[in-house]
């Protein structure tokens, strides 16, 4: 079973990420990702880099439910934080 360490890993694997914070019951997660790699990409796109970033876990059932809550550039996070 997986955690949310382990996700958070998988992620990271994918896209260099400033913050991430997923949380989860080792079959869904919910993951917050902020990361300069989604700069100019729209909310889909930034959905579907990880989503195809992690296609041969979610394919394999190794992953088998993520949503993502946050896709946001640290620039648009620090506006979120205040």
């Amino acid at each position: 079973m997986l955690l949310p360490t382990d996700v958070a890993d998988m992620i990271a694997a994918v896209v260099p990420c400033e913050h991430i914070a997923v949380d989860g019951d080792g079959h869904h997660f919910f993951a917050e990702i902020v990361s300069s790699a989604f700069a100019g990409k729209s909310r889909l796109a930034r959905h579907r880099l990880i989503k195809d970033g992690l296609a041969d876990k979610i394919a394999s059932n190794e992953l088998h439910a993520l949503s993502i809550t946050t896709a946001a550039t640290p620039e648009e996070w620090a506006t979120k934080q205040h």
